[in-house]
């Protein structure tokens, strides 16, 4: 059993001129001390799977079906209470996009690292400064750290501090939302050597969100492509870099610059979908070089082990199973 199964998970978004299907009917599955990679364009549903996860949601959300399995129990199903209490920050934390805006300018660094124990666990004051200062070490910080504002910091030191936030309650799980794309080249491969360690020394399982696919290559196991809302293909990295199914992943490799090849990039004509009044049968279609008159009439099915959801691959092992959205109690608005 996986450590985390997601199954037919959709959030919708209510707008002036209509449901904003953002993310709609995702499957895959994140094993233990395994990094799954979620990879795809902006806009394509990445973040808002996380924050579907993790139920940090705005107020417009106009849906939120699904099943998502922690150890085999669905935490949709929890009260607001329950999941605060039981699941975020305990068992399933983040690192959000943007350091500098995931903390408090007016707030010395210790106490934001420490504040998620006194929140959950009411920690006193100094006890949760010292295991502040042993979650900054454990991240290559010094100790002067604990005692400065986060404009003292570089943009590595403060991913770093971010990092340290997220391990304070020692979590299973850690969602990375493109925790290098403010980061230099050097500060970047530095923050992913942390979370190699990280993940090696305290048995961590990464769901690692990221446009780039060279550097989910360095972290992840395994790669969900997700494109307009929908998973297109989910395989090992071995698989997809190797042997990529889905015309959508073929045509991002093609787009991704190679040092040590003569290849011209690639773009992929088109712009992404409306998700309020997706295209018709597969999203990709419109934009797709091998699109044909089935792909216009309905949803292609997932084909093969690979799990790519496209037609050309009809036939090539036994389609998953189609199944109904399964509500989560309480959890559409």
């Amino acid at each position: 059993m996986a450590l985390l199964e997601v199954r037919d998970l959709s959030l919708y978004y209510r707008t002036s001129k209509g449901p904003v299907k953002a993310v709609d009917g995702v499957d895959w599955d994140l094993g233990e001390g395994e990094t799954l990679a979620l990879v795809g364009e902006s806009g394509c549903g990445k973040t808002s799977t996380a924050s579907a996860i993790l139920r940090i949601l705005p107020r417009n959300v106009h849906k939120l079906v699904g099943r998502v399995a922690l150890e085999g129990r669905n935490i949709l199903e929890y009260s607001n209470e329950e999941f605060r209490r039981e699941v975020r920050w305990r068992r399933i934390a983040m690192v959000f996009q943007g350091a500098m805006n995931a903390l408090n300018p007016v707030m010395r660094v210790g106490y934001q690292v420490g504040e998620p124990l006194r929140v959950h666990l009411g920690a006193s004051r100094e006890e949760a400064l010292t295991r502040a200062r042993e979650a900054l070490r454990s991240v290559r910080l010094p100790d002067y750290v604990i005692d400065r504002y986060p404009h003292e910091l570089s943009g590595g030191m403060k991913q770093r501090v971010v990092i340290a936030m997220a391990l304070i309650m020692k979590p299973r799980i850690v969602i990375l939302d493109e925790p290098t794309s403010a980061l230099d080249v050097m500060t970047q491969a530095n923050i992913i050597n942390l979370l190699k360690r990280l993940k090696r020394e305290e048995r961590l399982s990464y769901l690692f969100i990221t446009h780039d696919l060279a550097l989910a290559s360095e972290l992840a196991d395994h790669i969900a492509i997700m494109y307009a809302g929908k998973v297109a293909e989910v395989g090992s990295s071995e698989q997809i870099y190797g042997d990529p199914k889905h015309p959508y992943t073929q045509l991002l490799l093609k787009s991704v610059p190679l040092l040590r090849a003569t290849r011209t990039p690639e773009s992929i004509p088109g712009a992404p979908p409306d998700l309020i009044n997706p295209p018709k049968g597969c999203r990709f279609r419109p934009r797709c070089p091998f699109a044909f008159e089935k792909c216009t009439q309905e949803p292609p099915s997932q084909w093969g082990d690979r799990r790519a959801a496209c037609w050309l691959l009809e036939g090539e092992g036994t389609p998953a199973p189609v199944r109904e959205p399964i509500a989560a109690g309480g959890a559409e608005a």
